[in-house]
C-alpha cells in the first residue's frame, strides 16, 4: 500500500518535461519584451542626460562668455583645466556623466547642428547605427 502511494505522489517524465517545455516557452516571449523596454529606458536616460549637460554648457557660458573648446571638453563643467578667470563651477557634480552604455559624451564646439554639438553614439560607441546602436544627439 504504501508503494502506490509513493508512485502516485511523483512527477512523471512527461509531466516535468510538459512544464519545462512551457516556461521556455514563455521565456521566449516575455526576454525580446523586456529587452525593448530596456533599450528603450537606455535611449531615454541619455536624452535626460544630454538636457542635463545642455544645461551646465549654458551655465558655464553664462559665468565665461564661451563654450569649453572641443578639446577641453566637457571636463571644463568640472574643473578649470584652462584656468578661466570667470569659471565658477564645478558646474555638474561630482564628474561628467558617461551615457547609459559606458561610453564618454561626444562635445564638439563649434558644431555643425549649433554652438556645439553633444551626442551618444549608443550601444556600439560608433557614429550612426540603427536600433540600440543609434546615436542620440542633443539637435534632435
Amino acid at each position: 500500500m504504501k508503494k502506490k502511494l509513493l508512485k502516485r505522489n511523483l512527477f512523471t517524465l512527461i509531466e516535468v518535461v510538459v512544464v519545462i517545455v512551457i516556461l521556455v516557452m514563455l521565456a521566449s516571449i516575455a526576454t525580446p519584451l523586456y529587452f525593448k523596454h530596456v533599450s528603450k529606458a537606455k535611449r531615454d536616460t541619455a536624452r535626460t542626460q544630454l538636457k542635463l549637460l545642455d544645461q551646465a554648457l549654458m551655465d558655464y557660458k553664462l559665468d565665461v562668455g564661451h563654450y569649453p573648446e572641443t578639446a577641453d571638453g566637457l571636463q571644463m563643467l568640472v574643473e578649470n583645466v584652462t584656468q578661466e578667470e570667470k569659471w565658477d563651477g564645478p558646474y555638474i557634480k561630482p564628474s561628467v556623466p558617461k551615457d547609459p552604455w559606458g561610453n564618454d559624451y561626444v562635445y564638439v564646439c563649434p558644431g555643425e547642428h549649433g554652438d556645439y554639438d553633444l551626442s551618444s553614439y549608443g550601444a556600439d560607441g560608433q557614429q550612426d547605427g540603427e536600433g540600440e546602436n543609434a546615436d542620440v544627439n542633443n539637435w534632435e
